[in-house]
């Protein structure tokens, strides 16, 4: 009896003493990454709470506003495209992992099968939409402007041999018309969610050089919090990386 009274005294300081730290993500494979942390965290004393979103401006919108803590599901160019546009204050306090960006069609299985006034889709946000429009660029399926500025736009298209039909869409909703399309330029995280495998069903793929690299992101006045230290040391374990590249077979590739 009174081991087990010493046992539940453990439970209650454990529980008084944990701080817990809410964060957005995306299903695939941020949550799943953070849910793979929890167990290391607990064991710190932080008590992760994983928040899943299938859209990329609400998690920034509730971390801005201090209902959530944190979110993982986004790069770099992205969150300075969103601080800017919305004079947010978000930082990045850590890099894990590359997802690349790929081009996928259910009808062709080579760019230069491609028929003339082919239909594709690219993400409509600014920083997606740039990124699907380099990768083409970089294929010859287009020339742009400017083949470095990674917010390129459809009107800094300068030739379009294939007639090429763009339509911009939310990232997220890309892979439902996949099969609707000819091409559609995809993220990875939303490609696995739709039981893609990018390493074979792209037809071209970011190569490791690509600088969208995955990032947690806070509020500047929380970066520096026990918990986000805790959290960003738990996401660059040596099991994290061994975690990723098992269980996504190189369609996602570690940061660190």
């Amino acid at each position: 009896m009174k081991k087990l009274l010493v046992a539940f005294a453990a439970v209650a300081a454990f529980s008084a003493h944990a701080e817990t730290l809410t964060v957005a993500a995306s299903p695939v494979p941020h949550a799943e990454i953070l849910e793979f942390v929890k167990p290391a965290l607990a064991k710190e004393g932080v008590e992760l709470q994983v928040k899943v979103f299938t859209d990329y401006v609400q998690p920034n919108v509730q971390v801005a506003e201090k209902r959530l803590d944190a979110n993982f599901f986004q790069h770099q160019p992205y969150l300075d495209e969103f601080n800017k546009a919305k004079g947010t204050h978000l930082v990045s306090v850590g890099a894990v992992h590359l997802e690349p960006l790929g081009a996928y069609s259910s009808k062709y299985k080579k760019l230069d099968e491609l028929p003339s006034g082919a239909n594709v889709v690219i993400p409509n946000d600014a920083t997606n939409g740039g990124r699907a429009l380099l990768l083409l660029a970089k294929n010859g399926l287009i020339t742009l402007k400017d083949p470095t500025d990674i917010l390129s736009t459809l009107k800094d298209i300068t030739a379009n041999p294939k007639n090429l039909k763009f339509r911009e869409l939310e990232a997220a909703t890309l892979p439902r018309v996949l099969t609707q399309v000819d091409l559609a330029l995809i993220n990875t995280n939303y490609a696995l969610e739709a039981k893609l495998d990018p390493s074979k069903d792209a037809l071209v793929i970011e190569g490791n050089d690509s600088p969208y690299v995955n990032i947690l992101v806070t509020r500047e006045d929380n970066k520096d919090s026990d918990a986000v230290k805790k959290l960003v040391a738990a996401l660059h374990s040596p099991e994290v990386k061994a975690f990723i590249l098992e269980k996504y077979k190189g369609a996602i590739l570690p940061a660190f």
